[in-house]
């Protein structure tokens, strides 16, 4: 089947139940004048910070040079899956195109547009796949509809913390497993975000026991509601701005979005009393900055540096906004009464298993998933091992000995 035709006829099924999730948004570093050396290309991998700069490839015959500029005018536009009104989510696309535009000296346009006005938010990558925009800004799990395997572009249940996502991204193939699965759809695809670990979502009521989840109702997008299917719970998607008043009311007994910061900017506390970590279906998600193939192959050499550049460090800087911010608002929120819990040992061992359950059968389903999942899982092993080396005593001694 044509690739447009695919994904035109699976567009109306996708991600019935996912929802959004937050990226942070920041300021990027002020830029006086881009690099004029021509260093060595960056890694297909992006392990090392890419430059800037490199030697310029001959400008598409469809954009003309400006007048005074050996670069072309280039005027794209991005669709994303965010609201406008949350800056930690759709600005994570704002930071990216600013500095594109910052890196060529205003050669190089990007406009951004929220979810809902160019396409519907959870149709960002069918939209670039088929050349409705150039470029889109989205969290590539929401298409697990179209292939199981674009959940490891951004988290899996018990999968890769921040941290060890980036070094899976740009050391351990991860940017090339997703790429080629973007080439069966037309795009490529570079990290552009990351939220951290998230928060574990609001309970009206105290949970400890799997049986205490059966029957639930709680928003929750993606493969954590097809766990928390698993485990007895009534799953839904809510989007960010109806949350507050369904949990308040009680037409849903709980709810996730992604952590304090951003929760207390939806008023969650102010709609349930219990607050569970850890967010064990998102430890460390990314976002990713998506572009058509036939966009991307057009741009001069020093064009897709700029990208490259811009996404790596739109990706920094969102991590490091919101760890920069949650401590502050997670304090708020206890000093308002609110209940901090952590998740159950049986609960978080049955969502455990019921996780590993469900990637063994889309190994079954998807030949990309079959792909990437043994090496991804192997990376996934060693990297908590070594991490339980070293960073694990080292938190461990902190926080059992303040001073």
């Amino acid at each position: 089947m044509k690739r447009r035709e695919f994904l035109r006829g699976a567009a109306a099924g996708v991600l019935g139940g996912l929802g959004l999730t937050l990226s942070a948004c920041g300021q990027p570093p002020a830029v006086t004048n881009p690099p004029t050396a021509a260093p060595a290309q960056p890694t297909a991998a992006g392990g090392e910070q890419p430059t800037a700069a490199a030697t310029t490839a001959p400008a598409p015959a469809t954009q003309a040079p400006a007048q005074g500029s050996s670069m072309p005018a280039v005027e794209w536009r991005m669709g994303t899956s965010w609201p406008i009104a949350l800056d930690t989510i759709y600005g994570g696309a704002t930071v990216l195109a600013e500095r594109v535009a910052e890196l060529s000296n205003g050669m190089f346009k990007i406009t951004t547009f929220p979810a809902g006005e160019l396409f519907p938010g959870l149709e960002v990558l069918q939209n670039v796949s088929q050349g409705t925009v150039e470029s889109g800004h989205t969290a590539l799990y929401y298409y697990v509809g179209l292939d199981p395997a674009w959940a490891f572009a951004t988290s899996l249940p018990f999968g890769l913390t921040a941290q060890q996502q980036n070094a899976w991204l740009y050391q351990g193939g991860g940017e090339q497993a997703i790429n080629k699965l973007g080439e069966n759809f037309g795009v490529i695809c570079f990290v552009a975000g990351n939220t951290g670990t998230q928060m574990g979502g609001w309970f009206r009521r105290e949970i400890n026991t799997v049986a205490d989840m059966q029957g639930l109702k709680m928003r929750i997008p993606g493969l954590g509601a097809q766990v928390m299917l698993r485990l007895g719970v009534v799953t839904q998607t809510l989007p960010g701005g109806e949350i507050f008043q369904a949990l308040s009311t009680g037409a849903i007994d709980a709810a996730e979005w992604v952590g304090a910061y951003d929760d207390e900017k939806l008023g969650l506390p102010d709609a349930a009393d219990f607050y569970y970590a850890p967010g064990w279906w998102e430890p460390g998600p990314s976002l990713h900055a998506v572009f058509s193939l036939d966009a991307w192959n057009k741009l001069p050499k020093e064009y897709q540096n700029f990208i490259r550049v811009a996404a790596w460090e739109s990706n920094m800087n969102m991590l490091a906004k919101y760890d920069a911010l949650n401590n502050d608002a997670l304090e708020r929120i206890v000093a308002k009464g609110k209940q901090l819990r952590v998740y159950s040992d049986e609960i978080l061992n049955a969502a455990q298993k019921a996780a590993f359950e469900l990637y063994a059968e889309y190994e079954s389903k998807s030949a990309a998933f079959k792909e990437i999942f043994p090496g991804w899982n192997t990376f996934r092993q060693k990297i908590q091992r070594w991490h339980q080396t070293n960073e694990l005593p080292f938190n461990t001694f902190v926080k059992n000995n303040p001073i």
